[in-house]
């Protein structure tokens, strides 16, 4: 398994690659028998070891049959509280969804209730007790994904309450500013400590796709700011985390098309992801083209395309049948004739 592993591993660094003749990666999602997953609360930390491990093993086991480009790994799902959580805000947890933040502070008056903390004096240490106990059960070469990394002024907007913390980019310009700083230096801290412990490499939080190497982050905020505003609060940052770690992948889930000429400039962007209609999707997949590749979880036949064979384009597929999968993943892989 481990030569079907490092294969499907180079698949995608060559995908990654935009003059590799690799431009088409397949992902079946077919997690139907998988088991439920536990609530993604810190309580539920031995259940979600257990489901993690669990879930991995059958994807090993699919893998021998499935020929798609899934690469099995340990999860480390949590919802997007993790790193307000960490500066003081509290968490909500509903039964059937992922826990969210509730605002800290509702407007600058409040400023003195931010404090930086250290992660070791946070919940978040036990991701690393999750991520050290999977790992020795699974094995070291087994690896990791990322929890949710959403980036420093995302965080902030969970932070800060939403509608005044946009009013106060415009208002409180240094205060905006100094809160984005410190997440981005605790988040580095946390971040430098995960990839020291558990390599470099890993699966990205969401879509679940393999990097060698880099950060990959969730980028939605900039979907409702203006492309002035992107570059006097977003695009530094987002840069620092490029250059930081020497690979960014991207996922955006906002409507965040004015921001595109903004997302090309990103230094070592190697994948990007929007959810989006059909429509759209090969809106982005035609606007990018072969300048970096892409891995959308809605599938467009680009085929018409001019110079469609220079995009780098993974398709994702769900179903909810393992012979359905069977069947795609071998329509995939069949030869030209």
């Amino acid at each position: 398994m481990n030569s079907i592993v490092e294969k499907r591993k180079q698949n995608w660094v060559d995908f990654y690659d935009i003059t590799s003749p690799v431009n088409r990666l397949l992902v079946v999602d077919y997690t139907k028998d998988f088991p439920q997953r536990p609530p993604l609360w810190w309580k539920m930390q031995k259940k979600r070891e257990e489901w993690a491990y669990q879930r991995y093993m059958m994807q090993l086991e699919n893998m021998e049959k499935l020929n798609d480009n899934t690469v099995p790994y340990l999860s480390m799902i949590t919802g997007t509280e993790i790193f307000a959580e960490a500066f003081g805000c509290k968490v909500h947890k509903p039964d059937n969804n992922t826990p969210f933040a509730l605002p800290l502070i509702s407007d600058v008056s409040e400023w003195y209730k931010i404090k930086v903390p250290k992660y070791e004096d946070t919940n978040l240490v036990k991701l690393f007790e999750m991520a050290d106990h999977l790992k020795a059960r699974a094995g070291k070469d087994a690896l990791l994904s990322l929890p949710d990394i959403q980036t420093p002024v995302d965080v902030a907007a969970l932070i800060w309450e939403k509608s005044d913390f946009y009013a106060s980019m415009f208002d409180e310009e240094p205060a905006v500013k100094e809160l984005s700083c410190m997440i981005k230096e605790f988040m580095f801290s946390f971040l430098d400590e995960w990839f020291r412990r558990y390599g470099k490499e890993h699966i990205a939080h969401y879509p679940e796709y393999y990097m060698p190497y880099g950060i990959t982050v969730s980028e939605d905020e900039i979907g409702i700011v203006s492309s002035d505003m992107y570059k006097e609060y977003f695009r530094e940052e987002l840069h620092e985390f490029a250059m930081h770690y020497g690979a960014i992948g991207i996922h955006c889930c906002a409507t965040a098309d004015h921001q595109w000429d903004n997302l090309k400039e990103v230094p070592n962007l190697k994948v990007l992801n929007f959810v989006r209609s059909e429509e759209d999707t090969r809106k982005a997949v035609e606007y990018f083209g072969d300048t970096v590749a892409q891995y959308h979880t809605t599938m467009v036949d680009i085929s018409d395309l001019p110079d469609a064979e220079r995009i780098h384009l993974a398709n994702y597929v769900y179903t909810d049948t393992f012979e359905s999968a069977l069947e795609i993943a071998d329509k995939f892989n069949r030869p030209l004739v």
